[in-house]
């Protein structure tokens, strides 16, 4: 009997995962199993023909939600008809929980019979922990990438919650040196790098205090070898940008090129989020920042219930990171905290030092994260079948 799968990954990083998922899910199920759903290239690559582009939901920022709210709304409708109508087996959502959770409460109110599992948490652990008490209604099963989440799932009485693994976990011989690049990171002038973020948003708060502080780190006296890695769709952007910074960065493009320097950094600059984690999985010491505009901010100081936004430092279980949050990041603290994780100093050392635990504490033992994701997705299949 054929078996029909239904994924919706409406963001790059979860059709990346969608198509992992896929390719595992075929090796188990062979020909008998078809794939709907919405999802970007990765997806298409795997024979998963969209419901409609993902990018119709790359919207960024507050003000450009509301202006879109209607057409997001239409999008969520036809989304939770489409699967009503397939009848899948099962649904997989990932990520993007402000499309996708509205898209599985509206599928679990039409047909109950439908299993749905959520693949990347949202993270309930940093704000709206009412959330995971909330999605008991209509998930079944969470896939964490983090190892910190199940227990988290626990506290807050949600779904059951499994750790399946991270996929920076599976790229550690694209992030870390081989010898050569070892000797690299030790020579001078160091290479920092300076990473303000993968969305036009972050880029127009971040790039004039960045290359501010970067100035005042070359005024102090510090030498450096500045470099910027980019994607394809900012390099225009970015590149525009740096034209008045007194230092002159190198810019790459791409994610191969990112991950070639990783390999010779010697320290970062980074906005916060998942470049924090892979900084660390690639033991380049950092300081981050983040600016947002003042609403968000406001919201955000709010919602927060956690003591860092740092990833690096949740999943460490320590605030071995610096942040500077929005009126704390100016170029003169920056600069400073800089200063310190180029040089030879306990907060380099200390950093080093929690980096060299992250494999253990992010272990997830021979099997890779979308064959444990894998293996869930079917036994939670199965056990809808039987119940």
């Amino acid at each position: 009997m054929e078996r029909r799968i239904f994924l919706i990954a409406t963001e790059e990083s979860g059709d990346r995962l969608g198509a992992n998922l896929m390719k595992v899910l075929r090796q188990r199920l062979g020909d008998g199993v078809r794939f709907e759903g919405i999802g970007g290239r990765a997806m298409a690559r795997e024979g998963l023909e969209s419901l409609f582009p993902i990018e119709e939901l790359s919207i960024i920022g507050l003000a450009a939600v509301v202006k879109e709210l209607p057409k997001i709304l239409g999008l969520i409708k036809e989304t939770a008809i489409a699967v009503t109508e397939a009848a899948p087996d099962i649904l997989v959502i990932i990520d993007s929980p402000d499309f996708t959770h509205r898209v599985a409460k509206r599928v679990r109110a039409k047909d109950p019979k439908i299993p749905i599992v959520n693949y990347v948490s949202p993270s309930v652990w940093a704000w709206r922990p009412g959330r995971a008490r909330a999605m008991l209604k209509y998930v079944d099963h969470v896939l964490a990438l983090l190892p910190f989440e199940p227990e988290a799932y626990r506290r807050l009485h949600g779904p059951p919650c499994t750790y399946v693994g991270h996929p920076l976990t599976e790229q550690l011989a694209s992030l870390r040196p081989n010898a050569d690049e070892a000797v690299r990171r030790t020579e001078s002038p160091p290479v920092l790098l300076v990473l303000p973020g993968s969305r036009r948003s972050e880029i127009r708060h971040h790039m004039a205090v960045f290359g501010q502080a970067v100035a005042r780190l070359q005024e102090q006296g510090v030498t450096f070898e500045l470099v910027l890695p980019t994607m394809p769709h900012l390099q225009e952007a970015v590149v525009d940008a740096v034209k008045g910074w007194p230092v002159q960065p190198q810019v790459v493009i791409g994610e191969q090129e990112k991950r070639a320097k990783f390999r010779i950094a010697h320290a970062a600059l980074a906005k916060s989020g998942t470049v924090t984690l892979e900084l660390a999985l690639a033991e380049v010491p950092m300081v981050t920042a983040y600016r947002t505009g003042t609403m968000e901010a406001w919201i955000l100081r709010r919602a927060i219930k956690v003591n860092s936004v740092i990833l690096a430092n949740l999943v460490i279980g320590e605030n071995v990171v610096p942040e500077f949050l929005q009126e704390d990041c100016t170029p003169e603290k920056l600069a400073a905290a800089l200063r310190d994780v180029l040089g030879d100093t306990e907060l380099r050392k200390t950093q080093l030092e929690a980096f060299g635990k992250i494999d253990g504490i992010m272990s997830t033992g021979n099997q890779p994260p979308s064959a444990r994701a894998a293996d869930i997705v079917l036994a939670t299949m199965w056990q809808a079948r039987r119940g």
